[in-house]
């Protein structure tokens, strides 16, 4: 079978599953516009922006579509193969992803726009809402080290998924730079943005005409003035945390909706890319439909398909981090229930197609060819491959520089976008923890939410960010379970029909406990060993046993509130 002929099929199944089962659960919500939404009531133009659904989608999806649809499905790829990726991406995201996402967004907005947490507490206790809030704080820590890590070694030139790009256009290109000059460029465009479109008001078209383009011209910029912003790793982590403090204390109109806007627009051009790449590229695949596994005495516990496939592709099927996007920003902004479907439901497909391309980037390419490249790299030049093969030979050479560096500093970019949305979260849930509403609360709440991070990074061995990658997609899978158990008892209790969340919660969470009861007891057995690693061993398995506690406190009040009387509002 044929890469175009895969794509088709994918693109008809996200398509049906939108219009036919995303119908169905919208039916079981009853969205109703006659109500009025938290960010309509509570419109304060700081963290309550009632925003329209075109405008919101493209900042939504640029919030959840970070590295994980991309990375996720190209290692997963190399280690079991493209078929079973397929399958899980095209199954997943359809039935668990987007019925997450859209659950815990309807959720979200039925309660005041209040974090999943707090929804915990108003259905099934306040146990239930600590344990759950301690689970989200850690998952949050873990996102922050391990994104602020590989931010920071790609800005220093230093991070193997870059490696290479330089050299496609020779001299002395600092691939580092370029990726640190066109980040700015691209926030400095944003605030920009936001200011223009608050006080001028002029109408989104123009906005969008104007700053789209300039935004592609940051990433030209970029390569120009690679000399300029280089720095070593740890002045990074110093200056990306602190970026993060100051941008989740900005009002969402001034940084996050229109960096959310205009980095959904650098999605859409390399989900465009990769469309006429696959659709009309004429490439064949190249790698194995199943990969060998090596034998079991050899395998790393990380190669067994169950349960570290689902794991692995992480968001391109189901990301318990966009609940807390839907529960923390995006229900704040939502104007109308029936803006709903379309901004969750259907970002979440799009993600999932976003991983389906990303995973064609990777299929093209012999197993000799994946040697020493790591997921960014292969997927910067699996755009540039799609096209460069479209484009006149004489041509190719330029334009497959270009969109080389453009693919692996968009990658870059939409990583750095999630830090500080991460940042935020955990402002609100301290926030939301303590009851203290003032700024100075809030701003204590991110230093509090920045500084962790920080005290790991700058103590933790280098490039042991990589060791933190497989816990943190875990305690992701296991967070979107965990959400599908408080959307069920708060349906159940309001005696409404929720089977279609409890399945997917009850698969979604076997598999996570699987892998983070094999990961706790690998790090065990590595920290016992000592050695360089064993003291991050020895934490992620502190951190795993308390995620696997506080996930069993959660899961035990639901029981609980399960057999209370029924509530029929």
């Amino acid at each position: 079978m044929s890469l175009t002929v895969l794509a088709l099929l994918m693109i008809a199944l996200l398509t049906v599953g939108y219009f036919l089962y995303g119908s169905f659960i919208a039916r079981q919500y009853r969205l109703d516009d006659s109500r009025v939404t938290p960010a309509v009531e509570k419109s304060d133009g700081v963290d309550f922006v009632p925003t329209r659904p075109f405008y919101l989608m493209a900042q939504h999806f640029s919030a959840i579509a970070a590295a994980g649809p991309i990375v996720g499905p190209i290692a997963a790829c190399m280690v079991f193969g493209w078929l079973p990726c397929l399958l899980w991406i095209g199954i997943g995201v359809v039935f668990i992803g987007a019925v997450h996402d859209f659950s815990a967004l309807v959720a979200s907005v039925r309660h005041r726009a209040h974090s999943i947490a707090e929804i915990a507490r108003e259905n099934l206790g306040p146990r239930a809402y600590y344990a759950l809030a301690g689970f989200i704080w850690l998952a949050l820590v873990y996102v922050i080290v391990a994104f602020t890590s590989v931010t920071a070694d790609t800005f220093v030139g230093k991070s193997e998924e870059i490696a290479g790009v330089g050299s496609l256009g020779g001299g002395s290109f600092n691939k580092g730079g370029a990726v640190a000059a066109a980040s700015t460029t691209y926030l400095t465009l944003a605030l920009v943005m936001g200011v223009v479109q608050r006080f001028l008001k002029p109408p989104i078209w123009l906005l969008t005409v104007v700053f789209v383009p300039l935004t592609l011209g940051a990433v030209w910029m970029g390569t120009r003035l690679d000399e300029v912003m280089v720095f070593g790793p740890r002045v990074w982590y110093v200056a990306i945390l602190a970026y993060c403090q100051i941008g989740s204390m900005l009002p969402m109109w001034m940084l996050q909706q229109p960096r959310g806007y205009l980095g959904g627009f650098v999605l859409y051009l390399a989900i465009g890319i990769g469309v006429l790449g696959i659709l009309f590229g004429g490439f064949e695949i190249k790698q194995p439909a199943i990969q060998e596994m090596p034998p079991s005495e050899m395998m790393k516990i990380t190669q067994h398909m169950f349960p570290f496939l689902f794991v692995t592709i992480a968001c391109g099927a189901c990301s318990g981090f966009h609940g807390l996007i839907c529960g923390g920003t995006t229900s704040k902004q939502i104007s109308k229930e029936s803006h709903c479907k379309p901004v969750a439901f259907g970002a979440m497909l799009l993600e999932g197609f976003v991983a389906v391309i990303a995973l064609g980037t990777v299929m093209i390419v012999a197993q000799d060819g994946i040697k020493g490249r790591g997921p960014s790299q292969l997927y910067g030049d699996g755009l540039a491959s799609f096209l460069t093969v479209l484009v006149p030979e004489s041509m190719r050479p330029g334009v497959f520089m270009f969109a080389a560096t453009f693919g692996a500093m968009a990658f870059s970019t939409f990583v750095f976008d999630t830090l500080d949305v991460s940042v935020r979260l955990g402002r609100y849930l301290l926030q939301e923890l303590t009851g203290l509403k003032s700024r100075w609360a809030g701003f204590m709440a991110a230093l509090v939410t920045v500084g962790a991070p920080l005290l790991i990074l700058f103590t933790a061995e280098k490039g042991s960010y990589l060791r933190y990658w497989t816990l943190f997609g875990t305690s992701n899978q296991l967070l979107a379970g965990l959400t599908l158990l408080g959307v069920s008892v708060w349906l159940k209790r309001n005696g409404k029909r929720c089977w279609y969340t409890v399945i997917p919660m009850v698969f979604v969470m076997g598999i996570t406990v699987t892998a983070l009861v094999m990961q706790i007891l690998g790090a065990i057995r590595t920290g016992s060993g000592g050695g360089e690693g064993a003291w991050v061993a020895w934490m992620n398995a502190g951190v795993g046993m308390a995620l696997i506690a506080l996930a069993g406190v959660f899961v035990v009040e639901a029981g609980r509130a399960m057999r209370r009387p029924v509530v029929v509002v």
